[in-house]
């Protein structure tokens, strides 16, 4: 890497996103803040020394010109910019749900991916796809949001294997239950007790400073080091579908 460290995190408003970017920016980066809401992104950089691009990734207009602002050498490309959009089950599913899932954590994430590889070929980057235990399996209400990161996980695994005799590495992280303000109420359109409700009782959840920390970690391996996939859950969690609720004695 060169002396002068440039990463990018997508979708960094909020939640993990703008936990990364803090993360990276405390390892010497200078961190890209890319995401749609310019009020937040504009403080963030403001507050870490950084720069805050507007970017929605269903945009290419918006995808290239974040591009064209980067220029040719990238360090890190942290792929966070996603969600979840619905629990419906199949048979009742909201399909312009779906696709907006799709276009964000699948399309969207392609998008700037391609976009911004050869500036981080250029520089022997890394790539890290923030992805989520959800790609592992099927629960209730979760075929699209589940068929999105597995969707998203097959980008990185094929990405891999593309780019085998080049100098990036390609890696993943899948997150299990992180308890953020927005994630969960985005999903349920606002409904807090829902929102509420999925982490209520479950001692210590992770936080995203929990997982910025692990981006952080994977993304400033020596160059030789690729950290193809890791899964980061709390305690709690033995299994997408066990979490125990209640208090350690």
């Amino acid at each position: 890497m060169s002396e002068h460290r440039l990463a990018v995190v997508t979708g960094a408003s909020s939640g993990i996103g703008a936990a990364t970017a803090r993360a990276l920016a405390d390892q010497g980066f200078e961190v890209v803040c890319a995401a749609r809401r310019t009020d937040r992104i504009d403080a963030l950089a403001a507050e870490i020394g950084g720069r805050a691009v507007a970017c929605d990734v269903t945009d290419q207009a918006q995808v290239d010109a974040l591009a064209a602002g980067i220029g040719g050498h990238l360090d890190v490309l942290v792929n966070n910019a996603g969600g979840a959009f619905g629990q419906e089950p199949v048979a009742a599913a909201d399909t312009e749900a779906w696709q907006r899932m799709y276009a964000v954590n699948v399309i969207g994430t392609e998008r700037v991916t391609r976009a911004l590889l050869p500036a981080l070929i250029a520089a022997r980057g890394a790539i890290v796809f923030v992805t989520s235990t959800a790609a592992d399996g099927p629960y209730e209400g979760g075929a699209g949001y589940c068929g999105a990161k597995a969707a998203e996980r097959m980008i990185a695994g094929t990405l891999r294997l593309e780019l085998f005799d080049q100098p990036v590495r390609v890696t993943e992280i899948c997150p299990g239950m992180v308890h953020t303000p927005e994630f969960s109420l985005t999903r349920y359109g606002g409904d807090q007790g829902r929102a509420d409700a999925v982490y209520a009782g479950v001692p210590d959840p992770l936080t995203a400073a929990d997982v910025a920390e692990a981006i952080a970690w994977m993304a400033t391996r020596p160059a030789h080091v690729n950290i193809d996939r890791l899964t980061i859950r709390p305690v709690a969690q033995a299994a997408q579908h066990k979490v125990f609720r209640g208090s350690y004695s």
